[in-house]
């Protein structure tokens, strides 16, 4: 009998919640699996393609300032993916202004990296003059190179013979209408 109770004592002990406590030498219980923790190995830079994935997460919550940190952190350490969303958020002023230009130049990057949806978006953005002056026959080449890659939008618009309806078909032509 007393074995079970000191066995039943120590597993009580051992289902305690684990408390985070500190130390001379840093956290003895560090914060995981959170999105502190992301925005912290972020902030120091520490970026993985998993962390720089967290941000799609935090931007669907509506948390759009966190996300273009964190995008902005991983697009300056050659994270393609990034800086497509970045083009996204400043397409869409989400968390800053909407900014069309800077959204192009997002797209470009991810383009010159060999990004293929960077080259499909910034293809469309020239195909569209948004962001950039109009430049249809470089935009073909740029959405091109992103149906040669795989990407199946583009190819599928290159079959359509470059018919920007197939692959939006709901946008509304003001917002993509040349600005120059």
């Amino acid at each position: 009998m007393r074995l079970a109770t000191a066995t039943a004592g120590l597993l009580f002990a051992f289902a305690q919640p684990a408390w985070s406590q500190t130390d001379a030498d840093g956290s003895l219980n560090p914060e995981e699996l959170t999105l502190n923790r992301v925005m912290k190995d972020v902030r120091e830079g520490r970026t993985s393609m998993t962390i720089c994935a967290t941000g799609y997460y935090i931007t669907k919550s509506g948390r759009h300032e966190m996300a273009r940190e964190l995008f902005e952190r991983c697009a300056a350490a050659g994270w393609t993916g990034a800086m497509t969303w970045m083009s996204q958020l400043d397409d869409n002023g989400l968390g800053g202004p909407e900014d069309p230009d800077s959204a192009a130049e997002w797209d470009r990057r991810a383009a010159e990296a060999g990004d293929p949806i960077g080259k499909f978006n910034y293809g469309l953005d020239l195909m569209r003059g948004r962001g950039v002056v109009e430049n249809r026959a470089l935009g073909r080449k740029y959405i091109d190179d992103a149906a040669n890659s795989g990407l199946a939008p583009a190819q599928r618009l290159k079959a359509a013979d470059y018919d920007l309806d197939v692959v939006t078909p709901d946008a509304d032509d003001w917002k993509y209408a040349p600005g120059f």
